[in-house]
C-alpha cells in the first residue's frame, strides 16, 4: 500500500515549472490561439490597436479598458505614443478570451493577471484560482448536460407525435351531397 501526502505549494510550483519546461522543449505554447494564428512572425509583430481589434474581435475601447484595469500587461508604445501590441499580447488576449468563456469574473481575471506579473512564487495561488474556475465550468457543463437531456426528451415526444400523425390511416369520409347526386367537379 502506497501512502500519499498532500501536495505542498512547492510541489505545485515544481510541477508547473516542469510542465512549462516540457512545453518550451516541445516549442509549444498551449495558451496561444489555435483558432487564429499570428498574422506576423515574431520580430515583425508590432500591431496597432485597430489591427488587434480586427484580429481579436474586441473593440479598441475594450482593449484600452483591459489595459486600464490591469488585465493586460504593459503595452509598448511607438515614438508617437500609439500602442504597439506583440504576438505575446495576442496570446494573452486569447487566454483572457478563454477565461471570459469560463464565466470567470473580471476581478478574478485581473487577480490572475496580477499574480502572473508577480512571478513564479505565485504558482500555488494561480493554480488554486484556475482549479476553482475549472470546478465551476464542470458544474455548469453538468447542468447543461441535464438541460440537454430534457430538451432531447421533449424533442423526441414531438418527433414521435409528428411521425404518428403522418403514419395514421385516414378514415373514410361520407360522400358530400354533390358526390351523392353524381355531379362531378
Amino acid at each position: 500500500m502506497t501512502l500519499t501526502r498532500e501536495a505542498t505549494p512547492d510541489d505545485v510550483a515544481n510541477d508547473v515549472q516542469e510542465a512549462e519546461a516540457e512545453a518550451e522543449a516541445e516549442d509549444v505554447d498551449h495558451c496561444a490561439s489555435v483558432d487564429r494564428p499570428h498574422p506576423r512572425p515574431d520580430g515583425r509583430d508590432r500591431y496597432t490597436i485597430s489591427e488587434v481589434a480586427a484580429h481579436t474581435g474586441l473593440s479598441p475601447h475594450t482593449l484600452r479598458w483591459y489595459e486600464r484595469i490591469g488585465l493586460m500587461p504593459h503595452i509598448d508604445r511607438s515614438h508617437t505614443g500609439q500602442r504597439r501590441y506583440t504576438n505575446r499580447d495576442l496570446d494573452w488576449l486569447a487566454l483572457v478570451g478563454k477565461l471570459r468563456l469560463t464565466g470567470m469574473a473580471v476581478a478574478d481575471m485581473v487577480r490572475y493577471a496580477d499574480l502572473v506579473r508577480q512571478g513564479d512564487h505565485t504558482f500555488p495561488e494561480r493554480h488554486a484560482l484556475l482549479c476553482a474556475t475549472r470546478d465551476e465550468v464542470l458544474r455548469r457543463i453538468a447542468e447543461l448536460q441535464g438541460t440537454l437531456t430534457v430538451l432531447d426528451f421533449k424533442i423526441s415526444i414531438y418527433a414521435d407525435a409528428a411521425h404518428a400523425a403522418h403514419a395514421a390511416p385516414t378514415a373514410p369520409t361520407a360522400p358530400t351531397a354533390s358526390e351523392r347526386s353524381g355531379a362531378s367537379a
